[in-house]
């Protein structure tokens, strides 16, 4: 398992990708929240909103959850893969359950 944590611009860009992710069987679970992002743009310093999408897949699963992501969205966005170690046996069998193998997501792109 992985957790992909993805930086979008608003609440409902993170709930219309997540149900997309979801009916693909993409993810089995995801989580959205608003955050505020500090950064440097041409010499300043820039705070602005910002809507942190996290999502729980396979690893196999990473560019299709991109390619998914980016159907949405036509602006850059922060796509980040967190390696998962160890997750309780109840959510793994759960996760299996849910997510297509990487070959039955390919005939549906």
């Amino acid at each position: 398992m992985v957790i992909l944590y993805i930086t979008l611009n608003t609440d409902e860009e993170a709930r219309t990708i997540s149900r997309a992710l979801l009916e693909k069987r993409l993810a089995v679970c995801t989580n959205w929240f608003p955050i505020t992002c500090a950064y440097r743009w041409k010499g300043e310093i820039t705070e602005e909103p910002e809507t942190v999408l996290i999502v729980k897949t396979e690893p196999e699963l990473y560019e299709a959850v991109a390619d998914e992501v980016r159907r949405h969205i036509s602006y850059t966005n922060f796509i980040a893969q967190i390696d998962v170690p160890k997750i309780n046996n109840e959510f793994a069998s759960w996760l299996k359950e849910e997510i297509c193998p990487q070959s039955e997501n390919s005939a549906d792109r």
